[in-house]
C-alpha cells in the first residue's frame, strides 16, 4: 500500500488533527493541544528520518548510533511521563533491562539479521514496547502509592518494610501496564494484522515468513515487557522513581 503524496494527504492529516483535538477537548479528557503538537512533531520527525535513514542504514556505526538515540529519546519521554523529577536514567534502566538482552538474543541467533535494514526497525518496535510499558506502570504505581497512602503506611505499621510495603501497593495496578500487549498477542490475526507483518507481504515475503515475524515480535515484546514492568516496580519500590 502506497499513500498518494499531495494535497490531498495533507488535507486529511490536518481533518484527523482537528478530530481528535475536538473529541479531547469538548469531551474534556485533558487539554486538546497536545494533540495538534504530537501530530505537528511527527511530521517533523519522520521527515527528518526519511531524509537521513538513508545514510543510516549504509553504515553499522550510523546504525548502532541511531538505535542509541532512539534509545534515549525513549527513556526521556517516559521519564517525563513518570516522574516530575524526570529521573530519565531510572526509566533507561528499566527499558534497557527489556530491550538489551532480547535484542541481543535476537541478533546472536540471527533470527534478526545483523543488517541494519532489518535492525533499526526492529530496535524500534522493541524499544517503543518497552517504552510505553514502563510508562504505563511507572505512572499507575506512583499514583497508587498517592492515592492509597493510607495502606502503604499500615502496612509499615505492620512491620514491613518501605520497599516491600510499596510492592504491596503497586504490583498489582502495575502489572495492568501489560494489558496492551496482551490483547494485541491474544487478537493478532483474529481482530489486527500488525505492521511487522503486513511490511514483510508488501516487500515480497511469503505469508508464512511473514507469520513466523510477527509472531517473534510480539512473543519478544511480552518477554521485553514483561521485563520492564517488573524493574518498574522495584525502582519505584527503591523510590528511585518518585
Amino acid at each position: 500500500m502506497n499513500v498518494a503524496i499531495g494535497w490531498s494527504l495533507a488535507g486529511v492529516l490536518v481533518l484527523l488533527t482537528v478530530v481528535a483535538a475536538v473529541a479531547v477537548g469538548v469531551g474534556r479528557l485533558g487539554p486538546w493541544w497536545p494533540v495538534a503538537l504530537a501530530a505537528c512533531r511527527a511530521v517533523g520527525q519522520l521527515a527528518a528520518v526519511s531524509l537521513v535513514i538513508v545514510l543510516v542504514l549504509h553504515s553499522g556505526w550510523l546504525t548502532a548510533a541511531f538505535v542509541l538515540l532512539m534509545f534515549g529519546i525513549a527513556a526521556l519521554t517516559s521519564a517525563r511521563r513518570i516522574t516530575k523529577a524526570r529521573g530519565g536514567r531510572w526509566a533507561a534502566a528499566a527499558i534497557a533491562s527489556g530491550v538489551a538482552p532480547i535484542l541481543g538474543l535476537l541478533l546472536a541467533t540471527h533470527l534478526v539479521p545483523a543488517e541494519p535494514v532489518a535492525i533499526i526497525p526492529i530496535a524500534g518496535i522493541l524499544i517503543g514496547g518497552a517504552m510505553t510499558a514502563t510508562s504505563l506502570a511507572g505512572r499507575r504505581a506512583l499514583d497508587e502509592l498517592t492515592t492509597r497512602r493510607g495502606e502503604y503506611e499500615a502496612a509499615l505499621a505492620l512491620g514491613l518494610t518501605n520497599p516491600d510495603a510499596a510492592r504491596l501497593i503497586v504490583r498489582p495496578t502495575a502489572g495492568q501496564a501489560l494489558v496492551p500487549a496482551l490483547d494485541q498477542t491474544r487478537t493478532v490475526g483474529l481482530v489486527t494484522l500488525p505492521g511487522t507483518f503486513v511490511g514483510i507481504l508488501l516487500g515480497g515475503g511469503t505469508p508464512v515468513q511473514a507469520g513466523a515475524t510477527q509472531l517473534l515480535v510480539l512473543i519478544a515484546l511480552l518477554a521485553i515487557e514483561g521485563i520492564a514492568v517488573l524493574v518498574t516496580v522495584e525502582l519505584v519500590a527503591a523510590e528511585k522513581l518518585s
